[in-house]
């Protein structure tokens, strides 16, 4: 797959909240009525279409497509809910998985360049992170980094977008992509360290 790599210059993070365990039983309460009676799913689907969307939109750029790949997200987890079991994640954490996976689909069928958003704003946690970067100057550090980013596997581009561009937590990253917080963890600081060997090469 190949990328595209926007600038934005105001972040557009995913304004993550914490999920209560509480909150979490009350919601798996709710898709078992909704395995039961499909017209039960229409309060997840409210609660969820918006950040699912804008999810969809960061990496399409494109308004009318975001709104077609979100309803296909919908209508496959509509599709496949009767088998959905609780597992002490958010049920949002599985719609970003579907949604993800539609994603992937569509840009490996079109064979066009997915959006990958690049926040400005949240740089500087991404450089902090990367550590000793004198070589490079924080003045050039936006620049020399785009066409690093494109040098990365697609899974390492995705840990590095969810976890700085989109600024979400570990625990929330790990329950999308169905791993566990410490290998989310792990995985992201290797990929930090391949990235800043790539960086500092480039430079």
């Amino acid at each position: 797959m190949q990328y595209s790599l926007t600038i934005n210059p105001s972040s557009l993070s995913s304004n993550t909240q914490s999920v209560t365990q509480d909150a979490m039983l009350q919601e798996w309460q709710e898709i078992q009525a909704a395995q039961q009676n499909p017209g039960a799913f229409r309060p997840l689907y409210d609660r969820y279409y918006e950040p699912i969307f804008r999810f969809i939109h960061r990496r399409t750029g494109d308004e009318a497509l975001s709104a077609d790949i979100c309803s296909e997200v919908f209508f496959k987890a509509m599709q496949k809910l009767g088998g959905y079991t609780f597992k002490g994640v958010p049920f949002s954490a599985w719609l970003y998985r579907i949604a993800s996976n539609e994603i992937t689909q569509h840009f490996r069928n079109t064979q066009k360049n997915r959006v990958v958003s690049v926040e400005t704003t949240t740089l500087p946690h991404l450089m902090e992170e990367m550590g000793d970067l004198e070589a490079v100057g924080n003045h050039r550090f936006q620049e020399a980094l785009i066409p690093c980013l494109k040098e990365l596997k697609p899974k390492d581009l995705e840990l590095i977008e969810l976890r700085f561009f989109e600024e979400r937590p570990f625990k929330e990253i790990a329950n999308m992509l169905d791993i566990t917080e410490s290998s989310c963890k792990m995985r992201t600081y290797r990929v930090l360290e391949r990235l800043k060997k790539i960086l500092l090469n480039n430079k």
